[in-house]
């Protein structure tokens, strides 16, 4: 299923953050345990996390499978796949001069994250055969 939204909420971040990193195939128990020993998130409905697991799924970004009668979530994506989902969907809504957003863009950069872009540009040239 293709991600349809890649704007995520604070719970919702934290939710695709132990999805990555303990999943995949976690219950919405398996979740919640995870938010609460993470100690921010003590008070949390199971409700609550449920259904910030059913958004995140019909948004697209966590995929589920039944397991007896519970559901076990899986994201749908790795977290690099999810940003650069969010940035072409970024670029889509400036198409009328996308190389002038690219620019302001840019134009903050860090020298670091200038040598990351070069060397990504490198790498799909590589993969390109440029």
């Amino acid at each position: 299923m293709p991600l349809r939204s890649t704007s995520l909420g604070d719970l919702e971040r934290a939710v695709m953050d132990i999805l990555w990193s303990e999943g995949p195939g976690l219950s919405v128990r398996d979740v919640l345990d995870h938010l609460e020993r993470r100690d921010h998130h003590k008070e949390l409905a199971y409700t609550t996390v449920m259904t910030v697991l059913d958004r995140l799924t019909k948004k697209g970004v966590t995929q589920r499978t039944r397991e007896g009668r519970a559901w076990q979530y899986s994201p749908a994506a790795s977290r690099e796949e999810l940003a650069a989902g969010a940035l072409r969907s970024a670029l889509d809504t400036v198409q009328a001069d996308r190389t002038a957003a690219m620019l302001h863009f840019l134009d903050d950069a860090s020298p670091g994250e200038l040598d990351d872009l070069r060397a990504a540009l490198a790498e799909v040239e590589r993969r390109r055969g440029a």
